[in-house]
């Protein structure tokens, strides 16, 4: 986890050491301090000017608070800088992440990965590992002042100090171990957060309201005591800390009170001795907070890595398409989800010609939409061949094979965002022109008159400003403006009332004129009208043929569309 620490830093390397450079610089002047404490006070005893010792004093003070402050204004902005770096390549990393492995992620803790976990290294930076070195100067320095004193009282001095070290160094490992925890109660608290906000309208429909704040109110719980735990030994560790600090001035104004009055030590040299070790105070506590920014950062990285360590698809890179359709061939498809998943695709076989209409229908869990995961390389299949435009899927590259598909799913989301932004989504470099046109064509001429801005209207969170047919039409529009050469539209009507459903049927016709569409359908009323008719059950496919065909020849066509009185 170190080393994974230190590939966030090394791009800020060279400010680090500027910035460390003036804190070893405020710390050097700390350190003269208490000698010229100790000048001022021989002065005084002396009756002599105490002028020049006074304004070495307040030089020393003044140069160690403005180039400490320079330091640290410097470690703050590479904090930042490296929070930024690991913000962007774990985002890079996500979006990158294969669908399966997305679907077994909870959202909301990937939102406190990418938002709380990050924070943490900005404070390993700075306090943990910069303010540790100057720690560690200011440790050293104050150890030979404090040597070139009196040897007697920093044996005494050391003595107290490395047993109660010993002590705190026992205790980093439990600060860690419950760090880890805390860090992952509160990403579980964010997805049980997340769940309850992702269903809002279901939870206020349910009367549910109390329930899930008591199942968020559980794990935040759950949060707090780990989070208790993690204080209760940062706390043990402050304690033995003080306790060094506290005895060994406790031991040493009683030695050296004794060599005092016996005159082996100088009653200034007594007192520079005390600031010295009042001033093992800070660094010490430097120590040890920055030993415990770090358990919180290396559970940081360590969860971030977590994320980092899962096979990402390669960079799919958007390819210029020829015009032409494409046609797909299933032979003997076999997938499931999951090793311990049932069999999705058992022997799936059909072939869709290029241009046209096909319709894909059957009862639910039939393994329709697979279909569309699988042609868009969402999940790969286990067992036989899936063929793209006469290439086996596998060959083609994942930026250009997308980049000949257009998806409607069948929840049509739409982004945050404006409805000019939505309708561009795949299609960034569309004309006006093509955006007037898919416009009409999916009838949401209507809806732009309507809103207030027009094209530039938000539509709000996942387009809640927007009906369901709104949605619908807008992900169609935004599936045309990409100029598939195979047009997949997962239960696009679903939504749409007897009047836009017809005109859409009308709009699917039009397009299979010139591009392929393949549409899976429970509806059967939307694809009578189709080319050809695959009836799939069981995760295999029992017939293929027109709406005619199947009436007179297939059992359970037959009976969807009686159940739809498509048929007596």
């Amino acid at each position: 986890m170190i080393k994974e620490l230190l590939v966030y830093i090394r791009p800020h390397k060279w400010i680090l050491v500027l910035g460390g450079v003036l804190g070893l610089i405020g710390s050097a002047a700390g350190l003269a301090m208490p000698l010229l404490a100790k000048y001022v006070v021989a002065a005084f005893g002396e009756h002599t000017s105490m002028a020049g010792p006074l304004i070495g004093l307040t030089a020393a003070v003044v140069l160690g608070a403005v180039v400490s402050a320079g330091g640290n204004y410097l470690m703050e902005r590479t904090g930042e800088g490296v929070v930024l770096g690991a913000r962007r390549k774990l985002v890079d990393r996500l979006l990158r992440l294969k669908v399966a492995d997305v679907d077994r992620l909870k959202p909301g803790d990937l939102l406190s990965r990418v938002t709380g976990d990050t924070t943490l290294l900005r404070s390993v930076l700075t306090n943990g590992i910069v303010n540790a070195v100057g720690s560690v100067f200011m440790l050293v320095g104050a150890i030979v002042m404090m040597a070139t004193m009196d040897g007697v009282l920093l044996l005494v001095t050391l003595l107290v100090v490395v047993v109660i070290g010993g002590l705190v160094g026992l205790i980093m490992p439990k600060i860690q171990r419950a760090q880890n925890q805390a860090q992952a109660a509160v990403g579980e608290m964010g997805a049980v957060l997340d769940r309850a906000l992702q269903a809002y309208r279901t939870v206020k429909a349910s009367g549910a309201e109390e329930r899930e704040i008591e199942v968020v109110g559980e794990a935040a719980e759950r949060a707090r005591d780990r989070g208790m735990q993690v204080a209760g030994w940062t706390s043990l560790a402050g304690v033995a800390t003080w306790m060094a600090v506290q005895l060994a001035f406790l031991c040493v104004l009683a030695v050296g009170g004794s060599r005092v009055a016996s005159g082996a030590l100088e009653i200034s040299s007594l007192i520079a001795f005390l600031l010295y070790l009042f001033y093992l105070v800070a660094p010490i506590g430097q120590l040890v907070e920055g030993a415990v920014q770090l358990q919180q950062g290396l559970a940081a990285v360590k969860r971030i890595k977590e994320i980092q360590d899962l096979p990402a698809e390669p960079v799919a890179t958007a390819a210029p398409q020829p015009p032409d359709p494409i046609g797909v061939r299933f032979d003997d498809v076999v997938f499931r989800y999951g090793d311990d998943r049932p069999v999705v695709h058992s022997g799936v076989s059909f072939e869709v010609p290029p241009g046209g209409l096909t319709a894909l229908v059957g009862p639910s869990g039939a393994g329709k939409s697979t279909v569309f995961a699988l042609l868009e390389r969402f999940y790969e299949h286990q067992g036989g061949t899936i063929t793209v435009g006469g290439r086996d899927i596998r060959d083609w590259p994942l930026g250009e094979l997308r980049s000949a598909l257009g998806y409607v799913e069948q929840d049509a989301p739409v982004l945050a965002g404006t409805l000019r932004e939505n309708l561009l989504f795949a299609a960034q470099n569309a004309t006006e022109d093509e955006l007037r046109r898919a416009i009409s064509r999916t009838r949401l001429d209507d809806l732009v008159k309507r809103l207030p801005e027009g094209l530039d209207t938000a539509v709000g969170h996942r387009g809640v400003l927007l009906s369901g047919g709104e949605r619908q039409r807008v992900a169609i529009a935004r599936a045309l403006l990409r100029k598939p050469r195979l047009l997949l539209l997962d239960e696009a009507t679903s939504q749409l009332d007897a009047v836009n459903e017809l005109r859409l049927r009308e709009v699917i016709a039009e397009v299979a004129t010139e591009t392929t569409v393949l549409v899976i359908a429970h509806r059967l009323s939307t694809v009578t009208n189709a080319d050809r008719i695959v009836v799939m059950e069981g995760g295999g496919v029992r017939a293929v043929g027109t709406h005619a065909d199947l009436v007179g020849e297939d059992e359970l066509y037959r009976e969807l569309a009686a159940t739809q009185f498509l048929v007596s």
